[in-house]
């Protein structure tokens, strides 16, 4: 068995450092650099299992199905733009691990698994998009997109975005084949952009539905799963705050479930922003899981020493 496993999310957007260059070029860069942080985390000695977001590669692929459309091009399905993004961004986190833990003196076979997760077909997520998908966008480009069939919701002060359904994960439909690689030493990437959404129809045959499962909620599952003993997620802030963007802001350190669970009655994270990384590890700690960080990739380690991350505990 594997000692010291840490399920390590890695957030879409912040693959992205700057909304103002989503060119791939500074994706590697970003990859790179969150790379160098996991081999770290290795090097020290922990086992890791990768899962990362996909929502702004998903709605840039998107886009242009669409305009492709126009001229006469096919559309692309978003069960498949996951599934390319699982391969790309893979690939990418391959690599780029590769290449940090062999600087470090560490040869490792690293995997990506193409990753199905369960869904309800009748969750009612479907009958209420809230998954913020693409590039931000002002309120005028967002109303002229919703003319277009959208929709679109102001996302957490930052900007508008698209927004698409995101059904409850259920269950991993590649579990076993996850684990049977971490036991024979390999580093798997998997449920990448949250798996692609499955739902079994009335023959019981798998078949892939138009959303995006919340990355967060299903690395949790993935987590809880494999009886990780840390569930990390990385994204775009060193700690979670409440009363964010407001003057009396407050960064925290550490959250009980019983302080995360009044923080979200109160309303301080939002639906389609923080609220999923808050309840996914609420759900990681609740089903027995030690320990839950939120952070950001320049600062997994000193997350990992106490130094800083807001760290949600039993309680």
């Amino acid at each position: 068995m594997v000692d010291k496993l840490a399920v390590v999310a890695i957030g879409g957007n912040s693959l992205i450092q700057d909304p103002r260059y989503p060119e791939i070029v500074h994706q590697w860069d970003a990859v790179r650099e969150t790379c160098n942080h996991i081999a770290q985390m290795i090097a020290d000695g922990w086992s890791v299992t990768i899962t990362h977001g996909n929502g702004p590669q998903v709605g840039f692929i998107l886009r242009r199905t669409e305009i492709a459309a126009q001229q006469g091009m096919h559309e692309v399905p978003l069960d498949l733009i996951v599934a390319d993004t699982q391969g790309s961004i893979g690939y990418m986190l391959q690599q780029a691990l590769d290449n940090a833990l062999r600087r470090l003196g560490i040869n490792r076979t690293i995997m990506t698994v193409v990753t199905q997760v369960l869904v309800d077909g009748s969750d009612p997520a479907f009958q209420n998009p809230t998954k913020p998908i693409g590039g931000f966008m002002s309120e005028g480009d967002a109303r002229r997109y919703e003319a277009e069939g959208w929709q679109v919701v102001e996302d957490a002060g930052r900007g508008w975005r698209r927004v698409v359904a995101s059904p409850r994960p259920l269950a991993i439909q590649e579990i076993n084949a996850i684990k049977a690689l971490m036991m024979s030493n390999y580093i798997v990437i998997a449920c990448g952009g949250g798996g692609i959404p499955v739902i079994r129809n009335e023959h019981g045959s798998l078949r892939g539905v138009a959303a995006v499962i919340d990355k967060d909620r299903a690395s949790s599952l993935l987590a809880r799963e494999l009886r990780a003993d840390l569930f990390i997620i990385s994204t775009g802030v060193e700690k979670v705050a409440v009363n964010f963007g407001k003057p009396d802001q407050r960064s925290l350190e550490m959250m009980t479930l019983a302080e995360a669970h009044q923080y979200m009655a109160e309303g301080h994270f939002p639906p389609g922003s923080m609220r999923p990384k808050i309840e996914a590890a609420i759900d990681f700690v609740h089903m027995g899981g030690p320990t839950a960080i939120i952070t950001n990739p320049p600062n997994l380690a000193r997350a990992l020493r106490g130094e800083t991350g807001t760290r949600v505990v039993p309680g």
